[in-house]
């Protein structure tokens, strides 16, 4: 596990961050319903050559929860760059997924922040997205939220499970599933996804174009969330290189390829 012993104060949320490693700067941005933990494999093996910067987001693994707050994907990018400041990065790498993708689009295009490289992987970039469970919970959030603790908790395996391809082990089930349980976690899960709102990727997709800095565009060939054909899509409006296919994994390729993103960011520093 990684350990998250720092806290960072923004817009009145506490967001929790830990580092890992020696060298020049790299930021890892997890997605949802996920946390930092999402890297726990990944980190040690960049840790000789970066100095590996990790986080929850706001809302999510051990950052802070609490009811009425803004989790949404606008806030998130001004996170990030609260985070950027108190770390005194200015060009760091960054490594993405999912809404973390998202966020670090959305700082690039909005915040101005710059990167030394990105590596983004099956993110939530280009319209429509939002599975039919996420537009049904949205509906009826709730109802969700006042679900009684073991159908909550047969969910959220059922739902993690989605995410990869190979089936997630026992302890990979309870990681992801930690933060979204008891009288906190279990509303806050359905909080994060009442406030998934495409308007926040539409307000960015008009301005995509080619980053100033080398882009590596990851996509799971069995991704059931995004399908790899956004995956080829974001790479043609965002990169001068085409989206590299992973095969044998779904959305959660950190489960199920680790090795392949560890790959590609070595061969991008």
């Amino acid at each position: 596990m990684l350990d998250l012993p720092n806290t960072l104060m923004v817009e009145g949320s506490a967001v929790r961050w830990g580092k890992m490693g020696q060298g020049p700067a790299l930021v890892a941005i997890h997605g949802t319903p996920f946390s930092s933990q999402v890297w726990r494999r990944i980190v040690p093996l960049l840790a000789d050559r970066r100095t590996v910067y990790y986080f929850d987001l706001v809302g999510y693994g051990q950052s802070e929860q609490r009811a009425g707050q803004d989790v949404s994907l606008a806030v998130q990018n001004r996170v990030l760059t609260a985070l950027f400041k108190a770390w005194g990065l200015e060009r760091p790498d960054v490594l993405a997924h999912d809404f973390g993708g998202a966020t670090a689009l959305r700082g690039y295009y909005l915040n101005g922040l710059r990167y030394a490289s990105l590596t983004i992987f099956d993110a939530v970039a280009l319209a429509p997205w939002g599975s039919p469970f996420v537009q049904h919970v949205r509906l009826h959030e709730q109802a969700f939220a006042g679900m009684p603790d073991y159908m909550h908790r047969a969910l959220l395996h059922a739902y993690l499970q989605t995410a990869a391809h190979q089936p997630l082990s026992a302890q990979a089930l309870d990681i992801y599933s930690a933060p979204w349980l008891g009288a906190v976690g279990k509303p806050a899960f359905y909080r994060q996804i009442a406030q998934m709102e495409q308007s926040h990727t539409d307000e960015i997709e008009g301005l995509y174009g080619r980053l100033d800095c080398p882009v590596t565009v990851l996509w799971g060939r069995n991704d059931q969330w995004i399908p790899y054909a956004k995956g080829q899509a974001l790479a043609r409006l965002i990169s001068d290189r085409e989206c590299i296919p992973i095969d044998n994994a779904g959305h959660l390729v950190q489960e199920d390829c680790p090795k392949a993103i560890v790959a590609a960011v070595l061969k991008s520093l």
